[in-house]
């Protein structure tokens, strides 16, 4: 491979990556905003959480990457193609995430709530001391898995242009005319990516099971500290 097709290729990673890192980011915002929503008390706070939850998961992502790029401008507002597909993956996972946040506020015990009200904790407090720093050792599990959903939807955008991991592969297949050996090493390409993605939330959740004092989930980790 030319060393001009490797720029293509380095330059189409790290779109990808971009894309990855920067939707998980936004995407994690809207979770956190749309699960904390669905549980709240007030019945507007939650409609409006659970609206945004339902609708954003019935829309397939190229269907709203589609809208983003090629339906807003017709209504005066144009967005930059980059950030467009960043938002059409955020606001995508971000509605699925938001489960997974609401699941884990919930299966905080009741107990330590009622504890958390005897010591006169306010809403804020309780949230912030006792129920997000157990919530959150429950969440990295699904998220991992969230976020290995959002890297491989990634390879929509090349649908639109943008210079990412498969477009790059598909310049690469049109230069040299090889099929078999550009997809096997896109799929080697993904599959490493999403290896490291998991390592990395793999050691998220061991620190953050750690902080709180309990037992790291048994696994790789924890089988290398026993040997």
């Amino acid at each position: 491979m030319s060393a001009g097709l490797m720029a293509y290729v380095w330059e189409g990673l790290g779109v990808t990556l971009m894309l990855t890192v920067f939707g998980a980011l936004l995407g994690l915002v809207f979770a956190f905003i749309a699960g904390l929503g669905r549980s709240s008390d007030r019945k507007v706070v939650r409609g409006i959480a659970m609206v945004y939850t339902e609708v954003f998961r019935g829309f397939p992502s190229l269907v709203l990457l589609f809208a983003l790029i090629f339906i807003l401008p017709q209504f005066g507002y144009q967005l930059n193609t980059l950030f467009a597909g960043i938002l059409a993956l955020a606001l995508n996972i971000g509605a699925y995430a938001a489960e997974v946040v609401r699941g884990a506020v919930k299966s905080v015990p009741p107990g330590q709530l009622e504890a958390a009200v005897a010591l006169n904790l306010t809403p804020m407090q309780r949230m912030r001391k006792v129920v997000l720093p157990q919530a959150i050792v429950a969440m990295i599990p699904p998220f991992s898995n969230n976020l290995i959903e959002l890297l491989k939807a990634t390879s929509l955008v090349s649908l639109v242009y943008i210079s990412d991991l498969t477009f790059a592969a598909q310049l690469v297949r049109a230069s040299t005319g090889e099929t078999t050996l550009v997809f096997l090493g896109l799929l080697v390409g993904y599959g490493l990516i999403a290896l490291v993605l998991t390592t990395i939330m793999r050691l998220l959740e061991r620190m953050a099971a750690k902080r709180l004092g309990r037992q790291v989930p048994k696994g790789l980790f924890a089988q290398k500290e026993a040997a």
